[in-house]
């Protein structure tokens, strides 16, 4: 059941979409009010306004470690794990391993979602064209990125 609900959803979500909520829940790790005065950074001191995040992403990665130095890879990381979360893939952090790169990662997690989404736009159509009688549905496609 919940792949069926799960195929609704990113069906009719786009990354962005998934991408800023997880930014949202990965900056309310710090507390609301801590969100809203990054926010108003990124935008005033950086000019990233919080909807252009996903079309802006590496501008936002930079800016993130202007303000919190080596702190904004913990942010990242929390960002990544919602994202992952929101995907339904699985995310795993490595610690021994230094080059966490924020961007490639984000990059990453989009073409898997775009390929899974086409995938299943590919079987409903199977499914329709067929009127519903006797198609098989694939399985969603879980990747796993470690870092």
């Amino acid at each position: 059941m919940r792949a069926c609900l799960r195929g609704i959803t990113l069906r009719n979500r786009s990354f962005e979409k998934l991408l800023l909520e997880a930014v949202d829940q990965g900056l309310s790790s710090l507390g609301d009010s801590s969100k809203q005065v990054i926010y108003f950074h990124l935008e005033n001191t950086f000019k990233i306004n919080r909807r252009d995040i996903p079309y802006k992403i590496e501008e936002f990665a930079e800016a993130i470690e202007k303000i919190f130095g080596l702190g904004a890879k913990f942010i990242e990381i929390s960002i990544m794990k919602c994202l992952y979360e929101k995907v339904g893939s699985v995310f795993e952090y490595n610690p021994e391993q230094e080059d966490l790169c924020f961007t490639e990662y984000v990059a990453a997690v989009k073409q898997s979602f775009l390929k899974e989404k086409q995938e299943g736009d590919s079987v409903r159509r199977k499914e329709s064209q067929s009127f519903g009688a006797g198609a098989s549905t694939k399985p969603p496609i879980k990747s796993e990125f470690r870092i």
